[in-house]
């Protein structure tokens, strides 16, 4: 039996905002922009991987008014997704991003389950990851 992942989801709270930034931000390739009902599906993703897809949801998309109330506000607090790219070099990756005045959480640091990785938040809160295998 073969499984791969396909998709995975971010709460955010602006659409807009957040195609912006991990459009023109990170450069990652925008997969569906579509309406959904009164919403918009909206899915991004690493040029290298065709098949992934990260949707940017709006967290009032198919869930009750207090559902969507609790998960803005855990959003709000940085509570919520995170997300983990591999990348080729680290630095950098993190120096690019720092330029673009993205929240830092971590500095570039050699971590002991064996890479180099570094940390920021996106507009909504997410953290997310830059890693590379550490070299020898």
């Amino acid at each position: 039996m073969s499984m791969k992942i396909s998709h995975t989801f971010l709460q955010v709270r602006d659409q807009e905002e957040a195609l912006g930034f991990y459009r023109d931000v990170l450069g990652l390739d925008v997969r569906t922009d579509a309406p959904v009902e009164a919403y918009r599906w909206l899915s991004v993703g690493p040029a290298g991987q065709p098949d992934v897809e990260i949707v940017l949801e709006d967290p009032r998309m198919g869930r009750p008014a207090d559902d969507a109330t609790a998960l803005r506000e855990l959003m709000a607090k940085g509570s919520l997704g995170a997300v983990i790219f591999r990348v080729d070099d680290c630095d950098a990756t993190f120096e690019r991003l720092r330029a673009a005045g993205t929240e830092v959480l971590q500095e570039p640091m050699d971590q002991m389950y064996g890479v180099r990785d570094c940390a920021f938040r996106d507009p909504s809160g997410n953290q997310l990851r830059f890693s590379a295998p550490l070299k020898d």
